[in-house]
């Protein structure tokens, strides 16, 4: 299966004669055996299976599956949360005393996860701002870095990260590069076709595209080769008995160390139902995806033609910042968020989104229906006016997810909300 939107619908689960047709929900803590030394076996990581659903589970399975092959990578975990799949991806190769280089064009509660709760587990966070020179960044390396982290299109700033570029940074120190593909989906954007080791995903946004489920994703390449540097990955795990990830599990050492490990203790484990609904979303992510790409540039073009507007971004719209790179690493699509500027600065965007009629305000992104927010005042209100400014996050910056309905319903709702802010001269 080679084309995407095939993938979507068809892998993961594969029935055979007379078995369901759709996924089923194994909805069970437990499982059944036959003999107690292959229970044994199974903890001693000598045969597959499932032990306990903490730690893996059928319907899981399936869904982890369908999205390592989405993604073109050999292996796959979920997690109970985007977050989790964020601090998952670092604290699996990542302790304390030691360090990772992270762009500053990140999500809010993704710097909140990296610069507080786990600087308090002595694990430390080095941010690339813009206009650091390439010998700047050279030098937030040194032998206790392990690792580099970007997004492929950050939220809610827009920034595109150049993968190729970073790929090559991470990989001229010796560390892997993960990314937060989340905005993109595989569909928009596969980092591992430029270079990235580890990608990873809030499945809540996109995949599963209704606002009905939490979830989250890491998936790996297998492409990263784990040296001496990564002792937790090639040296014995006294928890099984001495067991070596890298000889035991080849190319799908990382994954199965999170699993095994991350997962087995902290126990960020998704619901079985959860899974389901996450796969439900799934095959129809291909077409969601377009329709919310096109979409969005509809309404970023008709924006930027509209003086109640003072600045608008948009990856693929003509003039942004991003342009360019959105062109090399987005050709289908840039995915349904648009940042703007309303003129009248706070007071005016406010006035703006609470005129809107079609679109709701809701702390949320990537739904099927368009929902607007003011990330400064709400989801990342917790960051300073440096940490702001540096995620190119303005005071008078609207965030808006683009939805799936008629476009030009969307465009009428602006359009009246932003009469209204006019007539209460807010702008």
């Amino acid at each position: 299966m080679s084309h995407i939107e095939t993938k979507c619908v068809q892998e993961g689960y594969k029935p055979e004669n007379g078995q369901p047709r759709v996924l089923p929900i194994y909805q069970s803590t437990t499982y059944k055996y036959d003999s107690s030394s292959h229970v044994g076996d199974l903890f001693d990581l000598k045969v597959p299976g499932h032990m306990y659903t903490r730690i893996s589970n059928p319907t899981t399975a399936c869904v982890e599956e369908k999205i390592a092959a989405l993604e073109g990578g050999v292996d796959a975990i979920c997690t109970s949360s985007g977050q989790a799949a964020s601090f998952m991806s670092v604290f699996n190769i990542t302790g304390a005393g030691q360090n990772f280089v992270c762009s500053s064009a990140i999500y809010g509660g993704t710097v909140n996860l990296f610069n507080v709760t786990m600087k308090r587990m002595g694990i430390e966070v080095r941010f690339i701002v813009d206009g650091m020179s390439p010998g700047e960044i050279d030098a937030l390396f040194d032998e206790n870095t392990r690792l580099v982290f970007g997004e492929t299109i950050a939220n809610p700033a827009l920034k595109v990260l150049d993968i190729e570029a970073y790929a090559d940074l991470a990989h001229r120190h010796g560390v892997p590069l993960i990314v937060d593909n989340t905005f993109a989906t595989p569909v928009l954007c596969r980092p591992f076709e430029y270079g990235a080791d580890i990608v990873i995903h809030s499945t809540t946004k996109y995949m599963n595209g209704h606002a009905s489920v939490v979830g989250g994703a890491v998936i790996d390449s297998g492409n990263f080769q784990w040296t001496d540097k990564y002792p937790e990955l090639t040296t014995p795990d006294e928890s099984y008995h001495g067991l070596v990830y890298t000889e035991q599990f080849g190319k799908k050492a990382y994954i199965e160390k999170a699993r095994v490990q991350i997962m087995r203790d902290l126990g960020m484990t998704p619901a079985p139902i959860s899974m389901f609904m996450l796969n439900e979303g799934l095959e129809s992510l291909a077409l969601r995806v377009d329709r919310h790409s096109q979409n969005a540039l509809a309404v970023a073009e008709y924006l930027a033609g509209d003086k109640r507007v003072s600045w608008v971004n948009y990856p693929l719209l003509k003039g942004d910042t991003e342009y360019e790179k959105a062109k090399k690493y987005l050709k289908r699509g840039a995915s349904g968020v648009v940042s703007f500027g309303v003129k009248g600065g706070r007071a005016a965007a406010m006035k703006f989104m609470d005129s809107l009629r079609l679109a709701n305000i809701v702390v949320h992104v990537a739904d099927a229906r368009t929902c607007v927010l003011h990330p400064a005042s709400t989801t990342h209100r917790q960051l300073t006016d440096e940490q702001l400014a540096a995620g190119g996050i303005s005071p008078d910056l609207v965030r808006m997810s683009i939805g799936i309905e008629n476009v030009e319903d969307i465009i009428a709702d602006i359009d009246q909300a932003l009469r209204r802010a006019e007539e209460a001269q807010c702008l």
